[in-house]
């Protein structure tokens, strides 16, 4: 038998069966992918849920209750109002239903990656209550220390964020300054050898200021009663 014949009586797979071969792995992969989804997005939800109200208690003290709102330039809506456009505040009461405070997300870029924090603001004093750091990838033992070290986490019990005559930003900018030059009750003072991760934490929390409070204020008596305009 010659070279051609042999090849040519070589068994050839046909490519229709290989693509439905192909075609089947896919679909069933994919099938495989949304059922996974389906059904761990509920725990992950819960999760995130208890998470942010262990949060809450963390950053603003004496809660006992909380109620989700969407909050923006167009108004204060509860969370699950459909197409309500804004952010997400968490408004925190005591056991008498009195508001003790608003808690609020906030990110910016740290050393590594994007730092996400929940902080608390009270109404009252007009200042930050507390932080939680949410997320984060920076360096262990130096840029972590945002979400554990004490005396860091000090600057966040009366953290000045009184609003201007106007009530349309910051009478002055929540800034990061250098470890140990803190003199004013708006700046924070970082961590030495954390520098990058202190200043993405007063950066945050300015920009989330400068944007939210105003709105907070415009919006308090809703607030206060736990009901929306």
């Amino acid at each position: 038998m010659s070279s051609t014949e042999q090849i040519q009586a070589r068994p050839q797979t046909p490519s229709l069966a290989m693509l439905r071969t192909l075609g089947g792995v896919a679909m069933l992969s994919g099938l495989l992918v949304v059922l996974v989804f389906q059904w761990t997005q509920p725990l992950i939800e819960e999760n995130k849920r208890i998470a942010i109200e262990q949060a809450v208690s963390r950053v603003i003290p004496g809660v006992v209750s909380k109620k989700d709102y969407i909050l923006g330039p167009d108004g204060l809506f509860l969370a699950d109002v459909p197409g309500a456009q804004g952010e997400k505040i968490y408004a925190a009461y005591n056991g008498d239903g009195k508001l003790q405070g608003i808690a609020l997300e906030a990110a910016a870029t740290g050393y590594q990656d994007v730092i996400r924090i929940l902080y608390g603001y009270n109404q009252d004093c007009q200042c930050v209550t507390g932080i939680k750091v949410l997320k984060m990838a920076e360096t262990p033992g130096l840029g972590d220390k945002i979400a554990f070290d004490p005396e860091f986490l000090e600057n966040f019990k009366a953290l000045d964020g009184r609003l201007n005559e106007q009530k349309s930003g910051l009478e002055n900018a929540i800034v990061t300054v250098k470890h140990g030059s803190k003199r004013e009750q708006w700046e924070i003072d970082s961590i030495s050898g954390a520098t990058i991760s202190s200043k993405a934490i007063g950066r945050m929390i300015n920009a989330s200021g400068q944007r939210m409070f105003p709105l907070i204020i415009q919006h308090l008596d809703e607030l206060r009663t736990g009901r929306e305009n």
